[in-house]
């Protein structure tokens, strides 16, 4: 039998694994810009959901965080990243071994997820915490489906609408502060479709104009970038070579 946490403290009794939780993707399905803060920080008017795509954090007694499947496997420093910044946010410490499945890099707010992935673990719901780790940690946190405003700290709950999506992920993901920066120099573009940064982010990276034509053709439909990039997404299933068909899935609790 596995080992249980006597209390929400981090600490625990017996031997085995503790807690497996699952981190679910968040996919922008829209972005408005709306301006920009005197720090630099740009605001957003966006629809966030949460996808049954997901990557799996499993705590254990002791220090550190190692991936033991996907991207960049083997130890990580613990200080330097997302799970050990959360960790210590929250005031907790724990060995986490993640099993990545959301690609870096694709707007798919992988990263931010582990994060608020930790905060449940920890059982905190700050969304200043939240925050403070970045723009997309406090939506992950609640998941399901929100509009999202300020730099991402704002959410306005909204209700599940079960969806079928198919994305399009490259093998290279996007900076999203390079594709905000790119968005700066040319003017602040708004988008003939539903996100702001596409003109963006096919500056910043032209390879991905490649990518949304080869979605449109296999699907007849016209492709969105999901965030700042670099995946692309249709409604309903089509499944097929480099694509994905996932799911939303409802908010926690």
């Amino acid at each position: 039998m596995g080992r249980v946490r006597s209390d929400r403290t981090g600490m625990w009794e017996g031997g085995g694994v503790t807690d497996v939780l699952p981190a679910p993707a968040k996919l922008t399905v829209s972005l408005r810009v709306t301006g920009v803060r005197a720090d630099g920080y740009h605001l957003i008017d966006a629809e966030m959901v949460s996808l049954d795509l997901v990557d799996e954090l499993t705590f254990d007694v002791g220090h550190g965080f190692e991936v033991v499947e996907g991207q960049h496997l083997g130890y990580v420093d613990p200080d330097d990243n997302l799970v050990g910044r959360a960790l210590k946010a929250v005031g907790r410490d724990a060995h986490v071994s993640l099993r990545k499945r959301i690609p870096a890099g694709g707007g798919l707010g992988g990263g931010s997820s582990n994060a608020a992935t930790v905060m449940r673990w920890a059982g905190c719901d700050d969304v200043e915490i939240a925050a403070s780790l970045g723009a997309d940690v406090p939506f992950c946190l609640r998941g399901g489906r929100a509009r999202v405003a300020g730099i991402g700290e704002v959410l306005d709950p909204l209700p599940f609408e079960p969806r079928t999506i198919t994305l399009a992920m490259p093998s290279y993901g996007c900076s999203t502060p390079a594709v905000y920066a790119a968005w700066d120099d040319l003017g602040g573009p708004t988008a003939d479709g539903p996100n702001d940064l596409e003109p963006a982010a096919l500056a910043a990276e032209p390879g991905l104009a490649r990518w949304r034509d080869r979605l449109a053709d296999a699907t007849g439909q016209a492709p969105v970038l999901a965030g700042s990039g670099s995946t692309w997404y249709v409604e309903g299933a089509f499944p097929g070579d480099g694509r994905v068909v996932v799911r939303t899935v409802r908010a926690y609790g």
